[in-house]
């Protein structure tokens, strides 16, 4: 049973590097219009976007380190702080994946925890990209994530070679339970998978599909 409207479950995103401020106008204008959770952009809109959903109850979340989580963990704090300065109420993150296939782990929960001490109790959704991870790595980001007091587990960027899949969800519900929330982001394109993941458990949806999704009707 899903317990609020769908459309409350969606971050409405726009993450594409050729987007314009008029993409970007758009985007804020259909997440007031249906009632989406949040939109999802790149920074440097943060200011417009914080100016056109200034009256709404959208909230406002950008990515860091986006979108191959490789950058230094300075650079990650610098813009998760231009991220709060610039108004914020949530922030996307990417582990560094190299670092994690590197066992550095430590490393990789260090720089979770640091992101999230920046924030000031904002919410910080991390990014696992499990397109590139086996089952069992998988399993093993997730509970970084919830050492590293994140938020949320993100399953994907949707630059990777996949989005999210419903295996992933139950890989990362073996591995956390409840004890964190769960974000399935990329390639979700119709109402049925949208309530596939809710019912699995999914707390939020990225996608760039919401009003799509919205469509009873609409099925792959």
């Amino acid at each position: 049973m899903i317990n609020k409207p769908i459309e409350q479950f969606i971050d409405h995103t726009l993450l594409k590097a050729d987007s314009t401020e008029t993409h970007i106008k758009i985007l804020c204008e259909e997440a007031i219009k249906h009632n989406f959770y949040a939109v999802c952009i790149n920074s440097c809109y943060l200011p417009l976007a914080k100016k056109l959903l200034l009256d709404s109850h959208v909230k406002l979340a950008t990515v860091v380190g986006f979108p191959l989580g490789a950058v230094s963990t300075k650079a990650k704090l610098e813009e998760a702080k231009y991220a709060m300065e610039a108004g914020a109420d949530e922030v996307d993150m990417v582990i560094n994946l190299g670092w994690f296939k590197s066992a550095k782990y430590s490393e990789v929960q260090n720089e979770i925890m640091a992101l999230k001490n920046c924030l000031d109790n904002k919410v910080l959704k991390v990014i696992i990209e499990t397109c590139y991870l086996s089952p069992d790595e998988i399993k093993y980001a997730s509970k970084l994530v919830l050492k590293g007091k994140a938020d949320f587990v993100k399953t994907s960027t949707g630059f990777g070679s996949r989005g999210a899949s419903f295996n992933d969800i139950t890989l990362i519900k073996e591995a956390v339970g409840d004890d964190i929330k769960i974000k399935a982001s990329g390639g979700i394109k119709d109402r049925s998978t949208a309530e596939e993941f809710i019912q699995m458990g999914v707390s939020r949806l990225g996608t760039s599909s919401g009003i799509t999704i919205l469509n009873k009707n609409n099925t792959l």
